[in-house]
């Protein structure tokens, strides 16, 4: 199956966290691909995921960093594809710094942005990307709703 969802994060001290939106996806059933790029220590390699990201079949781009937070926006920059950006938790201003930068975006350039460490709902919001061409990942995502509704935690 080919992915549909593309997840970044900025170094491999960052996959423990955003691992939770990669079972999130296998839950519902969504292939994605997992990468560790830096925006600052690999800029081309970024722009050249993000470049043929489209081509490469892939719907949502998951990106998560921590600090200053770049990779979501440098991800966004280059592709028309929706990049919802994971600020991560960082013990100097405790993931504020990262959440700021993935919610302000120059006009053009947006990027969404769920809460601080919150790759699980990120998954849930790519999902739901998906779901509005995908009935069978819709009925899912209901199914989901029901589950939370009945007190299940995701």
């Amino acid at each position: 199956m080919a992915a549909l969802v593309g997840i970044v994060m900025g170094s491999e001290s960052d996959r423990d966290r955003m691992r939770a939106a990669e079972k999130v996806l296998d839950g519902f059933g969504v292939a994605y691909e997992s990468e560790v790029m830096s925006a600052h220590r690999q800029p081309r390699r970024v722009a050249d995921y993000s470049r043929t990201a489209e081509e490469r079949g892939l719907g949502v781009l998951i990106a998560g960093a921590g600090m200053s937070a770049h990779l979501p926006g440098v991800l966004a920059a280059y592709t028309v594809l929706p990049v919802i950006g994971v600020p991560l938790y960082d013990e100097s201003l405790s993931g504020a710094a990262a959440l700021y930068s993935c919610v302000q975006m120059p006009p053009g350039v947006p990027v969404a942005a769920v809460a601080i460490d919150g790759a699980k709902n990120a998954a849930v919001l790519a999902v739901q990307m998906l779901a509005v061409a995908d009935n069978g990942l819709r009925s899912r995502l209901h199914g989901l709703k029901k589950d939370l509704e009945e007190g299940h935690r995701l």
